[in-house]
């Protein structure tokens, strides 16, 4: 992990303006330097989630002060996830807009995730592991 990317701090998650996408958008709030993440690699990222409707958080790992780690293309997060951190550099920050079809789907996992719900995330790779 970089220093910069040590002294980072928890994001505010700013909703894009307009209707909910129907597709995945990813764009790079900071472009990173250091490795790249690709399928198979295991990476450790922090993130904090929003729903699209509400703005408001249903999750954040910087809260935990611990990362969360997954293999990409592992099917252990969520699609949008496994596509969205692809291509992603270590020291990065991204904001992922996720559509229902690659989040959660009709399905609630929280009481704060509503059935069917578009997710925001900002999200800093933090180490990716061939």
């Amino acid at each position: 992990m970089s220093d910069e990317t040590s002294e980072r701090t928890k994001p505010v998650v700013e909703v894009p303006e307009g209707e909910a996408p129907a597709e995945l958008t990813i764009r790079d709030l900071i472009v990173g330097d250091g490795p790249e993440a690709k399928p198979g690699n295991v990476v450790q990222v922090h993130y904090v989630g929003v729903t699209f409707a509400s703005g408001k958080e249903f999750d954040a790992s910087w809260d935990r002060g611990v990362p969360f780690k997954f293999a990409v293309g592992g099917g252990r997060a969520i699609k949008g996830w496994d596509r969205g951190i692809r291509g992603m550099r270590v020291g990065g920050r991204r904001e992922i807009v996720v559509p229902p079809r690659l989040g959660y789907g009709n399905q609630s996992p929280s009481s704060l995730i509503p059935a069917g719900s578009t997710l925001v995330f900002v999200v800093d790779l933090l180490s990716v592991v061939a």
